[in-house]
């Protein structure tokens, strides 16, 4: 289920929120649990009724042991995986990352358009600026990470986290992903 912020019609949840009224202090901080920590997490989707979406983040291990990412999940969507991009024949495809991905201690997972990202199947809801999405991430050692992802449309063309720029890449990226616009 998606939270909107006041002014969102599918009812109100008391703990979303519009994200442009609130002062900086309010915005979601960094989750952290077992040294890892998530931060500048955004979710996007190209258009509206779009049956998929992707989110972006970095993961950051201060100093806990060695980990790995297991999965990802999500009541946003039917299915959630990670993925990332390949190049096969001088094209970018984007594929399924069916190993943990390994997060050392004091390193990092970049998940950046163009490359490792939380892909969406299946949208639940139609996702608008400003909803909320809650993301669970699954660590083999810090175990599970509930974070709300918030939703920026207008980061589609924009900066990747950490203040990269990456290939667009969202739901209208031309990959079907086997959920296509009529479901």
């Amino acid at each position: 289920m998606l939270g909107r912020g006041p002014s969102g019609t599918p009812g109100d949840h008391n703990r979303c929120f519009a994200l442009r009224s609130l002062p900086c202090c309010c915005l979601p901080r960094p989750a952290l649990a077992a040294g890892v920590e998530v931060h500048e997490a955004y979710a996007i989707s190209a258009m509206p009724g779009a049956r998929s979406g992707a989110a972006f983040m970095i993961i950051h291990n201060h100093g806990g042991p060695d980990d790995r990412l297991l999965a990802a999940r999500s009541p946003a969507a039917e299915r959630v995986e990670i993925h990332t991009h390949v190049m096969e024949d001088g094209i970018a495809r984007m594929t399924r990352v069916e190993e943990p991905l390994p997060l050392p201690a004091d390193g990092e997972i970049v998940m950046e358009r163009g490359g490792l990202h939380v892909m969406f199947l299946g949208l639940t809801e139609s996702w608008e600026d400003g909803d909320i999405v809650p993301l669970t991430l699954v660590f083999e050692k810090a175990g599970e990470i509930t974070i709300d992802v918030p939703v920026d449309l207008d980061r589609l063309d924009g900066e990747a986290p950490g203040g990269a720029s990456g290939m667009d890449h969202g739901a209208g990226h031309g990959m079907d992903h086997g959920m296509g616009q009529g479901g």
